[in-house]
């Protein structure tokens, strides 16, 4: 019988590969041509560690150098290695292109066109081979608009299983597609697409869910509901939908069809503008009720427009609650869409070739962005405090102990980190990630003491910066030069300089995290 693995690359490509019984992951992504990051393949390297977002699976044969038992605690497994025992989702630490896959691309047949109203249009394609199309519920394609050369970004709103797919869209005065389908648009066309793309999908519910949907961010979220219809969950799921006038409400039909098909299904709907016939008047947030947030224990899946999505943000923040999971997909600002404000759309040629290589891979894909919350600020604020910690320890330590040529390297180490910070800013996330781990990690490296290196490498520092930190992404401007001071300190062997830099460093640092988790979340 096998299973369906899904592989979500870094830069949004999602391939969906089916493992036989007692096959590894690997050796199924080998068979379909998708070429996992891998050196050893016997469990001892580590190079395809990947972290399982949904399902089980027997972990196999390993070392602690390529997994330790805290890591697969948490989730992490070797595809060399790990054999699925249900379906699964799983991140892949790399890209699509570096695992030599891409997004598929589609030809499709044009077979419904549905306006609800004035303001929203629904419309269903007819792939050719079907079969080949395997997304995950809440993922997006870029559609192209038929007679142009431009491209949007739409979530399904079907289920993965069904044989046909469809697509909600807010109709626009300037959007391109707004213009297609509202103008000329005709049951028969011939519309192609690629994909499926986004880390916004639904993952095995192990709680209560709360799904939030601003305007046509209803789409992803009924294909979520399509899903979970499929094997019904025992957990309480609750949809608020939330419009801003008469014209935009639709769907409700849908809606109520879901209180029959999904037991524990409950749901509201309210309205931004006075007036309407939605039974409230506000913002979704003002109809979120405690038991929905079940003190925290809940995943929240959350699509709308910029706006909506950041007040919900600040709203969370406000009132204390912190989900367990929050998965976010967020419409691209208007002016990346000549003016369609509830899409996204790949970046242009132009773009590309003028940004280079400053441009990543998921922002060349779609300016729709999707995302996941890994971690809490307090979680952050703790692992700084621990490295604190750790770092004061290992400063009395190795204060007067380090070899001319050890010193040289710590030097060489902290002036990695000074050519990727431009000022106030990160210049380069990847690399100053990089950089500035190696510089952190280096004293405990060489002190001769594991406790105190396995002690360092438990902290999930370098993974939180690497999800948080993005090209631009604020940081305090003493950063680098604080890491060039407290190796001066140990050439002058002054013990209390660099103690009194690394608790400064510490200070500052939770403020850079602060200020890049908030940017991340779209918190204003």
């Amino acid at each position: 019988m096998g299973h369906k693995v899904a592989l979500s690359f870094e830069d949004g490509v999602t391939k969906v590969v089916k493992v036989g019984d007692f096959e590894t992951i690997m050796d199924a992504a080998y068979k379909a041509r998708i070429n996992i990051p891998a050196d050893c393949r016997d469990g001892a390297c580590g190079t395809c560690k990947s972290f399982c977002d949904s399902g089980t699976f027997d972990p196999g044969d390993f070392i602690d150098d390529a997994l330790t038992e805290e890591e697969l605690e948490k989730g992490y497994l070797l595809t060399c290695q790990a054999v699925p025992e249900s379906d699964m989702t799983i991140q892949v630490p790399a890209t699509a292109e570096s695992a030599k896959t891409s997004a598929a691309a589609f030809t499709s047949t044009l077979t419904q066109l549905d306006k609800h109203s004035e303001s929203t249009i629904s419309f269903t394609l007819t792939p050719e081979n079907r079969e080949d199309l395997a997304f995950l519920p809440g993922q997006y394609v870029n559609i192209k608009v038929p007679g142009t050369d431009a491209e949007r970004s739409y979530s399904f709103s079907t289920g993965p299983d069904v044989e046909e797919t469809s697509f909600m869209v807010r109709i626009s005065p300037q959007g391109a597609m707004s213009e297609y389908l509202r103008d000329r648009a005709q049951v028969g066309d011939t519309v192609e697409f690629t994909g499926p793309y986004g880390s916004f999908f639904l993952r095995e519910p192990k709680r209560p869910l709360l799904l939030l949907a601003g305007g046509t961010g209803l789409a992803p979220l009924l294909s979520i509901l399509e899903k979970l219809c499929e094997g019904p969950t025992e957990y309480p799921v609750h949809l608020v939908y939330g419009v801003t006038r008469e014209a935009d409400i639709v769907g409700l039909d849908w809606l109520r069809a879901y209180e029959d098909r999904l037991p524990n299904f409950t749901w509201d709907y309210i309205a931004s503008e006075p007036g309407t016939s939605a039974p409230h008047t506000g913002y979704v947030t003002q109809v979120i009720e405690p038991t929905h947030v079940n003190e925290g224990d809940v995943d929240i899946y959350l699509c709308g427009p910029p706006p909506m999505v950041n007040a919900v943000s600040k709203w969370l923040d406000s009132e204390g609650i912190e989900p367990a999971n929050l998965y976010f997909e967020r419409f691209a600002p208007k002016e990346t869409t000549g003016g369609d404000a509830e899409t996204g759309a790949p970046a242009s040629p132009e773009k590309v070739a003028a940004e280079g290589d400053t441009i990543t891979a998921a922002e060349a894909i779609s300016s729709l962005e999707t995302g996941r919350l890994d971690f809490r600020k307090e979680d952050s604020f703790a692992h700084l405090d621990a490295r604190m910690g750790l770092e004061l320890a290992i400063t009395e330590l190795m204060m007067g102990r380090l070899s001319d040529e050890q010193l040289a390297q710590f030097r060489r180490l902290a002036e990695a980190t000074v050519a990727f910070v431009e000022g106030d800013r990160v210049g380069d996330p990847e690399e100053y990630v990089r950089t500035n781990e190696e510089f952190h990690e280096y004293l405990f490296t060489i002190s001769g003491n594991p406790t105190l290196l396995e002690s360092y490498r438990r902290l999930d520092i370098h993974a939180q910066m690497a999800a948080t930190f993005e090209k631009g992404t604020e940081i305090f401007s003493r950063v680098a030069q604080d890491h060039l001071d407290v190796v001066t300190a140990f050439e002058q062997g002054d013990r209390e300089r660099a103690r009194a830099i690394i608790m400064d460093h510490a200070r500052d640092a939770k403020g850079t995290m602060s200020t890049a988790i908030d940017a991340k979340e779209g918190v204003a």
